[in-house]
């Protein structure tokens, strides 16, 4: 390494000054402001001066755009804020009623705030109006922009990223994934060209968020087929498959050849940011991304009505075509933040946006059979088996035809002519009958009386439209439930999938969850394909699931109308399974977000002996029924208090981030490093120079089990 010389470090600024500069006016103004060959030049002399002052090296440069070495894996990230999907209108009557539902709600809380008032009398000033974020949150509402504007955005076929800049650096760039947790995959997304690696701004926020999507342009995505048709590789289906496929690739080499582009769409600020920028609307939220150095579509428009909101989605129905990206629909948003804060989010959604999406692609198809399914909770459901057809880039053969209403509503018989879509383009679903081309020999579909699987009768309960078998012991409701049981957003046990629940409960090796938690070794062995080896993995991986939170416990139950977000809900109100089990459906009822239906359907589950006997042999099992708060406080002492551990190779069932977490939660120290400090060293498979340190310093080395066990006091 060479004497850093001043003069070097002004001119790596300079450079990269006029590379950025230049990378702006190229992918974002469409508008070079030098020749190519004087770029390369000027990038590899940037590069050249960076590889003989490697200290020099900064995440904004511009050779820092593709990494030099292929990622392992991507880490598993949580979002700072859900980022949450958006309600679909799929025509002008539902989009009406999401209007309409927002005006009703927006009255109903401004009511609500003038009763307040009045209690208050004129010189109480003691709360503040919805909305409030904290200091300054009343600024913010004070100067919010006319209730009934709307902004109209493109809803652009591609991947969500959440983006987060430090000092107007970019430091992450993560997926979507389940909208709580991402994957960081900051290297790839330093690949593409229309995301600045620095923000445009003189005084930047000390930390901003920024949303949007990723996306293929159509020849872009064109060109990546007709190479992949000619190296014989399979090609993907459409350019929404192949952006989110390139976001994974684990080299960032690939990922810069593909050529994605980006639009963002929101910013996430604390209040008082807000207040310093003036922002208070969506649309100057748009005006500040695009002086920050970001692409806004430039087909975005501020409209003042919904009818004017729907001349906008016409005109967009017709000319989407000539657009050279995909688009689904129209994203409406409320502009004004004031009314946004106001209205907030349901458990999915948020009140103040809708996508406005176009008609799906209808292809006709062929019903060749209908066969039912019954689910876990007993749910007889029809399904259409079809002639194969292209819809939407994907083979679709099979359709949900939901109940026995609905089929004697499209009045459909095997071998009739269909007309198929995609609702939301995601799920296949059946539009209507062709009777024209309809066979004379067919006959009306007619549910059974019996359930296909155990053969009991089925029985459909008054004001429902499902059939039911309300056999407990039917082996596809035992399947099912098992198989939600061990699924990721329950209990999450890794190599329990469905062909080999199938075989457990088939050789009546289980016949309920809490059976899982008494499966030996021995057992597991005898079944096909499961080897010793495996069989080991899949009783430590049912073993680590009692470290699973109570919510995820209670998710995992597979209780009516009691969902993932229900499922925390409910348990950030009762901490434990005893409040909840004795809790009246009017207790229930009293959480917010949680409808008669819901607390009718906890109550009920907790009264029955079965599910009595079964909580007491998941409490025996070792199971987690209070919330991780209370199970701390009744920990006399923290089992790993004062020792340090080492953990390398790959563990059986756990990431190391995870182990990592547990080992922290009980007392204990991770370091990356090993020295004579070190107590113990965590061994997982593929175990690399550590474990020879380790053996040579004389450490003791402990497995992925019996690092459970030593946890086991901190388990409950």
């Amino acid at each position: 390494m060479t004497q850093l010389n001043p003069k070097v470090e002004q001119r790596v600024q300079e450079l990269r000054q006029l590379l950025q500069k230049a990378s702006y006016a190229y992918y974002i103004l469409d508008n070079p402001i030098m020749e190519d060959a004087v770029y390369d030049q000027l990038y590899r002399e940037l590069q050249e001066l960076e590889l003989q002052h490697p200290e020099l090296v900064t995440l904004d440069s511009p050779t820092q755009r593709v990494g030099e070495k292929p990622a392992s894996q991507f880490s598993s990230v949580r979002h700072n804020i859900p980022l949450y999907s958006l309600e679909n209108a799929f025509n002008l009557g539902e989009f009406t009623k999401w209007q309409e539902r927002w005006q009703r709600h927006v009255l109903t809380l401004n009511q609500e705030d003038k009763r307040d008032e009045e209690t208050r009398g004129p010189g109480d000033a003691g709360t503040r109006g919805r909305g409030d974020k904290g200091d300054g949150g009343d600024k913010v509402l004070s100067k919010s922009a006319t209730p009934s504007e709307y902004i109209c955005e493109l809803k652009i076929d591609g991947s969500a990223l959440a983006l987060t800049y430090e000092n107007g650096v970019l430091v992450r760039g993560v997926t979507r994934g389940d909208g709580i947790t991402g994957e960081d995959i900051t290297q790839n997304v330093r690949t593409i060209r229309s995301i600045p690696l620095r923000l445009n701004l003189e005084q930047p926020p000390a930390v901003v968020e920024v949303r949007g999507e990723a996306f293929l342009p159509l020849d872009v995505f064109e060109q990546i087929n007709l190479e992949r048709e000619q190296a014989g590789e399979p090609l993907f289906a459409n350019p929404r498959n192949a952006a989110a496929g390139t976001l994974r690739q684990l080299d960032s080499r690939i990922v810069a050849q593909r050529r994605l582009d980006f639009f963002p769409y929101t910013l996430h600020l604390d209040t008082q940011e807000l207040i310093n920028l003036h922002l208070y609307s969506q649309w100057e939220a748009l005006e500040l991304l695009a002086s920050m150095g970001f692409p806004v579509n430039p087909h975005r428009q501020l409209r003042s009505s919904s009818q004017e909101v729907e001349e906008y989605y016409n005109y967009w129905d017709t000319n989407r075509h000539n657009l050279p990206y995909m688009t689904d629909g129209v994203v409406v948003k409320l502009n004004a933040f004031a009314i946004q804060e106001q209205l907030g989010f349901t458990q999915k959604f948020p009140r103040w946006a809708i996508a406005f999406k176009y008609p799906a692609e209808e292809a006709p198809t062929l019903v060749e059979a209908i066969s039912i399914n019954v689910g876990r909770t007993g749910a007889l459901t029809p399904l259409a088996h079809l002639q194969p057809v292209q819809l939407a880039g994907t083979t679709v053969q099979r359709a949900t035809l939901h109940n026995k209403d609905f089929i004697a509503q499209l009045d459909l018989r095997v071998g009739d002519t269909v007309i198929v879509r995609k609702a939301g383009e995601i799920i296949p679903e059946i539009v209507r009958v062709l009777p024209e081309l309809r066979p004379s020999d067919t006959q009306p579909f007619q549910m059974p009386s019996h359930c296909p699987v155990c053969g009991s009768q089925v029985v459909r309960q008054e004001g429902e439209a499902v059939t039911r078998c309300i056999n407990t012991s039917c082996p596809a409701i035992l399947k099912g439930a098992i198989t939600h049981w061990v699924s990721r957003k329950a209990l999450d046990i890794n190599g329990l999938g469905e062909k080999l629940v199938e075989q457990l409960v088939d050789q009546s090796l289980v016949l309920s969850v809490a059976d899982l938690y008494d499966l030996t070794v021995e057992q597991l062995t005898e079944l096909e394909r499961m080897g010793t080896k495996s069989a080991e993995k899949l009783v430590s991986a049912i073993a680590n699931s009692q470290i699973q939170p109570w919510s995820r416990v209670l998710y995992g139950l597979g209780i009516r109308h009691v969902g993932s977000v229900n499922a925390q809900t409910l348990t950030e109100q009762f901490p434990t399974l005893e409040q909840l089990a004795v809790a009246s459906p009017a207790d229930i009822e009293g959480v917010y977000s949680i409808g008669t239906e819901i607390a009718h359907s906890v109550s009920e589950w907790f009264q029955l002996k079965s599910n009595q006997i079964l909580i007491d042999r998941l409490r025996e099992a070792g199971l987690q029924l209070a919330a991780k708060a209370e199970t701390i406080a009744e920990i006399p002492s923290q089992p790993l208090s004062g020792k340090s551990f080492v953990i390398t190779g790959t563990l059986p069932t756990m990431k190391r981030e995870e182990a990592k977490e547990l080992i922290q939660q009980a007392g204990g120290k991770v370091s990356n490093s090993i020295s004579s400090k070190t107590d113990y060293l965590i061994v997982g498979e593929n175990a690399g120079s550590k474990l020879e340190k380790a053996q040579k310093l004389g450490i003791h080395q402990l497995s992925e089990q019996q690092l459970l066990k030593l946890l086991k006091p901190n388990l409950g």
